[in-house]
């Protein structure tokens, strides 16, 4: 089983990205990850991704993002057929109500099982939840093109993205935001993978409430 995880480049201002700095610390982990930076640029990043793909054939796509403002390892479950940019990415492009895919559907949902993976990290003590919302940037128009692509693939990989938190010298410069060490977020994301490989092909969700009032 093989799996491709991928990170973004800083963006926003960022120095750096914790996407980025925990992805890469995985790179041959278990002998069955492969890792890649992404730019933060609209279609440029599925350009990028699609070409790793194709070439990799991975049974699973994960990818993970920075969510300043969030306290925990986020699972996302949709991906929605829209680009809305609060501020530019790195190419200075900012669409504005746009689809990701002209005539795609309006979403996708991730087919990873989400609640069993957010179980074993809760349960390795690492903050943990299921997200409803990857956003309208450049996660969620990754998140979307991945699952996309995947429908179109002979091999058909299931698609993931993960939002997580700050690093701690990302949040001492916004005051207030929570953080989460950079050996957590590899733990977690190392737990995740582990979780995926000793599933293999049987992904079956467990039955457990993780859905939100508002």
């Amino acid at each position: 089983m093989k799996i491709l995880l991928t990170g973004f480049e800083p963006f926003g201002g960022e120095a750096i990205n914790p996407s980025w700095e925990a992805v890469k610390t995985l790179h041959g982990y278990r002998d069955a990850v492969e890792t890649l930076e992404l730019p933060c640029v609209f279609d440029l990043c599925l350009e990028q991704l699609g070409h790793k793909v194709r070439a990799l054939a991975p049974d699973v796509i994960l990818a993970i993002g920075q969510a300043g403002g969030r306290s925990a390892i986020s699972l996302e479950k949709v991906a929605i057929n829209l680009n809305e940019a609060r501020i530019p990415d790195n190419a200075d492009r900012q669409p504005i109500d746009t689809p990701v895919v002209p005539g795609g559907p309006a979403a996708y949902f991730s087919r990873l099982p989400l609640k069993r993976l957010a179980a074993g990290l809760r349960d390795r003590g690492i903050p943990a939840e299921l997200s409803y919302t990857a956003g309208t940037f450049v996660c969620n128009h990754l998140f979307y093109g991945a699952s996309h692509l995947a429908e179109a693939l002979p091999q058909r990989p299931r698609v993931g993205f993960v939002h997580i938190p700050y690093l701690p010298e990302q949040a001492a410069r916004h005051p207030g935001s929570p953080s989460m060490s950079l050996a957590s977020l590899t733990a977690g994301l190392a737990g995740i993978c582990d979780e995926l490989l000793a599933a293999g092909r049987d992904m079956r969700e467990i039955e457990a409430v993780a859905g939100t009032t508002h």
